[in-house]
This record gives structure tokens, sequence and C-alpha cells, in this order.
């Protein structure tokens, strides 16, 4: 008897979390997950016990407290600038992977595509898959990760749904520059198919560079879905608190598939998210300004290991090439690194569609202490005297 679904075979667990498994299991320094390991701001750990205190333990309305959404309404007028009704336009979901897929779920038929840019997020190929979409694949070339605009109009056409646009981007680093969304959204206007954006660290961008979310685009505003939240801002990624934002008949039916999917987000700490988005914007220059000195930590570090690294102008991720050390094999290069060095790192290959065209690249997060990054350095500056076996080319 067949037990699981031909979906589920379309794609592996999460290559990420497994490597952080892996190094929980070899005491490692983990720069594989993007979650800090300091402490989230102490007004928001107080609101979450104050919230809880004063019995904010039952279902929130199912889209988010009236508070939180008012809050958010608030915030991305003042930083995005864009306008939205708290009432009908915004929908609080379980962290903004969930906001992703209840997204596909509510605008995607059978036959429709999905255009996502590679390297990608891991999580946007098995969302297509789960909510019964085609992915098509557009490639973001480095060193500057950017794309052809012919290959973006050649993928797209009559059964293409939405183009996703992650920006600040995982794993590169790039932030889409308002010349580039403007390409995508002629794109977009010309198929006239929907833009979902991932904007999660939207607040993380490095040397002046601005964040311009696609929904302020002439044009872009109802057709566009902007997805974001407070994970990684605030540092609270296990919290699960984000956001997607979309005209009144996405938004209801994003709705729908949010309240069958997870019913609603923690009450208790909806509430804190009330007291996330009151901090000053001094709350945000610092943050960019903290994790500017974090890149710098551990580019340094990369460099002296003799690893060959992508500077990214956003998000806490740096992207480095292996191929100096013959290894062809991203993956067993990083179960190495973490089995005999001691750092996780994620395989270059969880972030493409074939195993070839990751196979010289790894990906390391910086959003750690600053002696979690000193301690990754130390053990990474062992593989220019001891650097690992010749291994066997990946398969595709």
């Amino acid at each position: 008897m067949r037990t699981a679904s031909d979906k589920s075979a379309r794609f592996t667990e999460s290559v990420i979390r497994s490597m952080t498994r892996l190094c929980e299991q070899h005491g490692g320094v983990n720069l594989a997950q993007g979650f800090p390991d300091f402490p989230a701001p102490i007004a928001l750990k107080e609101a979450a016990k104050r919230a809880i205190d004063d019995d904010y333990n039952q279902y929130a309305v199912t889209w988010g407290t009236r508070e939180f959404r008012a809050a958010i309404a608030g915030k991305v007028d003042r930083y995005n600038g864009i306008r939205c009704d708290p009432d009908t336009e915004i929908t609080v979901t379980c962290g903004s992977t969930e906001a992703m897929v209840a997204t596909l779920l509510a605008i995607v038929n059978p036959g429709d595509e999905i255009v996502i840019f590679e390297p990608f997020y891991e999580n946007y190929g098995p969302d297509a898959v789960i909510s019964g979409a085609t992915p098509v694949y557009v490639t973001l070339r480095p060193p500057d990760f950017t794309f052809d605009p012919a290959e973006l109009r050649a993928a797209c056409g009559p059964r293409t749904k939405a183009i996703i646009v992650n920006t600040p981007h995982n794993p590169s680093g790039h932030v889409f520059t308002r010349t580039e969304l403007e390409r995508i959204a002629t794109v977009s206007q010309e198929v006239d198919c929907l833009v979902i954006t991932d904007e999660i660290y939207e607040h993380i961008i490095y040397d002046g560079r601005p964040h311009v979310s696609m929904a302020t685009l002439p044009g872009m505003r109802e057709r566009t879905v902007t997805i974001s939240g407070l994970s990684k801002t605030y540092s609270v990624t296990g919290w699960r608190l984000a956001y997607a934002i979309a005209a009144p008949p996405l938004t209801a039916a994003i709705r729908k598939m949010h309240d069958f999917l997870t019913v609603g987000a923690p009450h208790p700490l909806q509430c804190a998210g009330v007291e996330a988005l009151r901090l000053p914007d001094t709350y945000y220059t610092e943050l960019a300004s903290r994790y500017a000195a974090k890149r710098a930590l551990l580019s340094a570090a990369l460099r002296n290991a003799g690893l060959r690294i992508y500077t990214p102008d956003g998000a806490y991720y740096i992207l480095a090439d292996i191929s100096r050390f013959g290894v062809g094999n991203d993956l067993e290069f990083c179960e190495w690194l973490v089995r005999e060095v001691g750092v996780a790192a994620v395989p270059g290959s969880s972030f493409f569609r074939t195993a070839a065209a990751g196979a010289n690249l790894i990906r390391f997060t910086f959003c750690k202490r600053e002696e979690t990054l000193r301690e990754a350095g130390h053990r990474l500056a062992h593989l220019l005297a001891c650097p690992p076996p010749a291994r066997r080319a990946p398969t595709v």
C-alpha cells in the first residue's frame, strides 16, 4: 500500500535544519541556520510576559489582533511607503514561511507556474509543489547576483501566476535595485501576473543601500503580495510572527488558507509585536550597524581561511566559494567541515535546482555574537593547514 503522496517525493527535508542537527551532534559552531544566539530586545520579552500574565492566552482573531494589524499598518506606511487597511489588507501568519505557502495556496490553480529566482531560499520550490504550481527558474548571476531581463521575460507567459522576489536576498545578500524591480514590474504587467515579495530582511541592509518595496511602484499595489515579519528584525525567529499585505480580494483568499493551515498566530506574542513595532527609528539604524560589524568579522575570517566570498549587500549570510579545495561536492564538504573543523555551514546545492549548480558554494550566517564568530574564525583557520581530501563530484 502506498502511503506517501507524490508531492512529498518531489522535495527533501530542509537541508538547513538538518545541518543544525548535525552541528549539535558534533558540538560545532552553528553558522548554518539563520537564528541569532543573542537575546531579543528586553522590551519585547517583557511585553510578552505581561501579555501572558494578563491572560491573553486564548485564540486571537484568526488573521491577527486588531492592535497588531494596526501597528503593522503604521509601520509599513512609515517605512515601506505602503498604505493599507488593517481590517481588509493584512493577514498575520505563523512566520513568513506560512505567509508564503498560504499565499500560493490562495492563488494557484492547476497548470499555473510560479517564477523563482535562483539561487533561492530553499522553501520556495517545495511551496510551489505543495500549492500545485510548476516552478520556473530565472538565474541570478554572480558576482552581483542580478538577472537578465530577457531571461525573465522568456520565463513568463500565459501560465505564469506569480513571480517571487526575495529582497534582501537569501542566500546571496543581493538587494534588488529600483531598476531591477521596475523591470520585474513591467514583465508582471505585460503577462498579467502577481508579484509576491519576501522582505523579511528589509531592515538588514549595508553601505547605504535603500530597501524598495515592490508594492510602491506604479501599477503594482493591487498585484503585489508583500510578506515580512518580526523574526529577523527583532531576533525572535521562534515566535513565528509575520504578515502578508495584499488587496482585499487577495487578502480574503489568503485568510481562508491561513485559517485552515494554522488558525492563528500566538496571541500573547502578537501583543509583544505591537511593542516591537513601536521601537524608535534608532533601533533599526543600530541593528544595521551591528550587523555590518558582524559581516566584517566573518568576512575576514572566511578570507583568512582561504575562501573566496561574495560580500552581501543585505541580509545576514555570506556565500563562499570552495572550489580552491578541489572537493567538488558541497554537501560532503559541509559534513567534513562540521565533523573535523567544528563549524556548520549550508551546502550551496540546497539553493539550486541541481546539485551541480551549487557544488562549489556554501553559505554561512553571521547573526551570532562576536565571540561566536571569533570562535568560528579560530576553527576555520585550520582549513589552509589541513584542507579536506578531494572527493567525488555531485550528481545532477
